[in-house]
């Protein structure tokens, strides 16, 4: 999870994305959608290259074996891919390949400068092991998110005219979400890649961006013990995940004020003109339902995304029946519902505990 998101984006396109909430993307191939405040799911497909367009596969250096921090079972593993970009290309669609589905829980591509690059360097080569570990994002500032996997997403084909830019010397930060809860013995490796579909002519700029929102659960009368006070479970995060976790809260309570209980919203404003094409929500296992809407009580309000029973394996992007245009002053507001009952599925991970707990 990000610090939260002052802006949505400052260019033509833009895809919004939340952690426990909901983002958006350019328009599927198809531009089929549903309507009611429910999107459709974008295209996901294996077509051919379309025009101009050409495949790329990248995957890690080496196979990498998961050693999550302080004794936990969750490993926030960051690699630096290099797809030797000599000229300006636009990303338009993007494949993850995890190489060992039994480790992986989700997986998050963000786009370098060269400088930036340079940082991950120096991260990776002061880190043991291959990698470097991060929580949420790359561990490098302004790094732009430009694809993501979860479970239920395939390739999401963007529409032909817009991409991601990637200018010359552009590089990848490919940051893996390692769970090993319910692994018995050694957990093995992984040496999973992303198949990137990369055109060189020129297209209208696209960006992400995150709108996240709280996860405030108290414990439940069937529950007790250390944990159940806030304090004692945002140390216990942040000794397990790193101290960059204590900011992202104080920032969440900072923006969002939360007040604790199964249903948490967060308003964030938008900082800049854009046009947005597509949703997607991710939450961990007790999430229950999602929506996102846009400028909420007032007379032009409008919901972006509605998934009201939300499905873990099911997280694909969905297109908006039609480009939604947002200014400046715009309120986003997201909304998360989650199931805090002590009793939890088996796959459940110490993350999806933390958030039980009373943190999220």
């Amino acid at each position: 999870m990000n610090r939260p998101a002052r802006t949505a984006a400052v260019l033509v396109v833009a895809v919004l994305l939340t952690s426990c909430g909901a983002s958006t993307t350019t328009p599927a191939a198809d531009g089929h959608s549903s309507d009611s405040g429910h999107s459709a799911t974008a295209t996901s497909t294996t077509a051919p290259p379309r025009g101009g367009e050409r495949f790329v596969t990248l995957t890690m250096a080496e196979p990498y074996t998961p050693g999550p921090p302080n004794g936990g079972t969750d490993d926030y593993r960051c690699f630096l891919i290099d797809p030797k970009l000599a000229n300006r290309m636009f990303l338009t669609g993007a494949q993850f390949q995890p190489q060992n589905t039994d480790l992986v829980h989700h997986a998050i591509f963000f786009r370098l400068t060269p400088e930036q690059a340079e940082r991950t360097r120096e991260l990776d080569a002061a880190t043991p092991g291959q990698g470097y570990t991060c929580f949420g994002d790359s561990g490098v500032d302004e790094a732009s998110w430009v694809a993501h996997w979860a479970p239920g997403t395939n390739e999401t084909l963007l529409d032909a005219e817009y991409g991601y830019e990637l200018p010359p010397g552009s590089q990848l930060v490919m940051q893996v979400h390692y769970n090993l809860l319910g692994v018995e013995g050694k957990p093995g490796t992984d040496r999973s890649g992303i198949r990137l579909r990369l055109a060189e002519r020129e297209l209208t700029p696209l960006e992400t961006a995150l709108f996240p929102a709280p996860v405030e659960l108290p414990c439940t009368p069937k529950e007790s013990g250390p944990l159940c006070d806030r304090a004692a479970a945002v140390k216990d995060v942040a000794a397990r995940f790193g101290k960059d976790i204590e900011q992202q809260l104080a920032d969440l309570a900072e923006f969002c004020r939360p007040k604790p209980g199964p249903t948490q919203h967060c308003d964030l404003s938008v900082g800049g003109p854009a046009t947005v094409h597509a949703t997607a929500g991710h939450m961990h296992l007790p999430g229950r339902a999602i929506k996102v809407e846009l400028n909420p009580g007032t007379p032009g309000a409008r919901t972006l995304l509605s998934v009201p029973d939300y499905n873990f394996d099911d997280q694909a992007l969905r297109v908006l029946p039609a480009p939604v245009q947002v200014k400046k002053g715009d309120v986003v507001r997201v909304t998360c519902t989650h199931d805090a009952r002590p009793a939890r599925p088996a796959a459940a991970t110490p993350e999806d505990a933390a958030a039980i707990r009373g943190v999220g």
